[in-house]
């Protein structure tokens, strides 16, 4: 039986890994849940799995949750709790936590020798250098369970005899969101309505909105480069509308694998969890014949700016992608808030990242240190 906790259970990802987990009582034991502030549905999750271990990041929320319990159980809060949580001992961690908050809770279940499945992006943006030596200093797996860097992984397995030096290329592939051919004029005016409507994938708010102006594929760019140890300038990325194809690897023959299925979740999760090995499971394959054709892009780098800036952020390097990242997550929650228009979220990043002066981003202290300044930098502005 494999322990799981799930920092972030009532999340798009967290409630996505309850729902494909429970088609395997016999492989997975959930022992530990936590959410940031929604006491009522991580109550409803815990009494229906009866977890030992709960927490919740907002102490306020605590009363509600311990109230909302039906059975006993360890209940963590605030952020100390948070870090007690997520250093309980287990199997795997599962790290669904929204934004940078997730980088503290990683390396504390990283220090703890706990195994994880990586589904906060923003981790690896923020602070890769010292996750990564982290994980190798303590004989720690990180598997990806976002759909693009776990089809990379399933490809790299495939080709494990023959070397990273064969690898040429990795491709990740990105819906276009549902701004996809808009100019950048016609970006001007849309409304969080329209950008949280994603054609193709359910997900939560924020990583919505960073699919509609491209910065999760930018994000995605930076957590590749430390996940498969590659130069930035062989991570490439294509417009693919119809989410298939979740990523590519080139190699230097000119062959190039491709893992494919349809934009479910539940699928890179399941695969993460169970040490990247297959379990038979309720989803289906692709309906090949419906689909008929599969179409790929160059993306609009001038309409849509946000992925230029990510590369940007990489190649400077340092605590520069830190700032990038938080630049973005109070630009994103701004527009959430109707308070910037659409086309305002890259004009911040831009001029985040021109006042910083990066320094490495080898030690903790520092990445929290340059992502702090910038949120109340941003804030100070709006």
């Amino acid at each position: 039986m494999k322990r799981i906790i799930i920092l972030g259970s009532t999340g798009s990802i967290g409630r996505q890994a309850i729902d494909i987990l429970s088609h395997y009582p016999d492989r997975f034991s959930i022992i530990g849940l936590s959410a940031g502030s929604n006491a009522a549905l991580l109550a409803e999750q815990a009494n229906a799995l009866k977890s030992p271990y709960v927490a919740i990041a907002d102490e306020t929320k605590a009363g509600e949750l311990r109230d909302a319990l039906t059975y006993p159980c360890e209940i963590f809060s605030g952020k100390t709790g948070m870090m007690e949580m997520a250093g309980i001992s287990c199997d795997m961690a599962l790290v669904s936590i929204v934004g940078a908050a997730g980088l503290e809770a990683t390396l504390t279940a990283i220090r703890s020798g706990t195994d994880i499945a990586l589904a906060n992006k923003e981790t690896l943006v923020a602070g890769g250098e010292l996750v990564m030596g982290e994980a190798q200093r303590h004989g720690v797996s990180i598997l990806p369970v976002d759909s693009e860097h776990s089809a990379i992984l399933q490809c790299l397995r495939g080709t494990e005899s023959e070397g990273r030096d064969a690898v040429d290329a990795l491709y990740l592939t990105a819906s276009g969101g549902p701004f996809r051919g808009y100019s950048a004029e016609e970006l001007r005016d849309v409304t969080p309505e329209q950008a949280l409507k994603h054609p193709n994938w359910n997900m939560g708010q924020k990583i919505t909105i960073d699919s509609a102006t491209l910065m999760n594929k930018g994000l995605e760019v930076i957590e590749a480069r430390w996940l498969f140890d590659v130069p930035p300038e062989k991570i490439k990325v294509l417009v693919h509308p119809q989410s298939i194809i979740h990523s590519m690897v080139g190699f230097s023959d000119g062959a190039v694998m491709a893992q494919l299925g349809l934009p479910d979740m539940r699928g890179p999760i399941l695969y993460a969890l169970n040490g990247c090995t297959r379990l038979d499971s309720p989803l289906d394959p692709p309906d090949f014949a419906a689909l008929g054709t599969l179409t790929f892009d160059e993306p609009d780098i001038e309409a849509f700016p946000c992925l230029g800036l990510a590369y940007r952020a990489l190649e400077e390097g340092g605590t520069m992608p830190a700032v990038m990242n938080a630049a973005n997550e109070i630009a994103v929650a701004l527009f959430l808030d109707g308070k910037i228009p659409f086309y305002r979220i890259p004009a911040i990043i831009e001029e985040q990242m021109a006042i910083h002066e990066p320094v490495p981003a080898d030690i903790l202290e520092g990445i929290l240190r340059a992502d702090r300044e910038t949120r109340e930098r941003v804030l100070r502005a709006y």
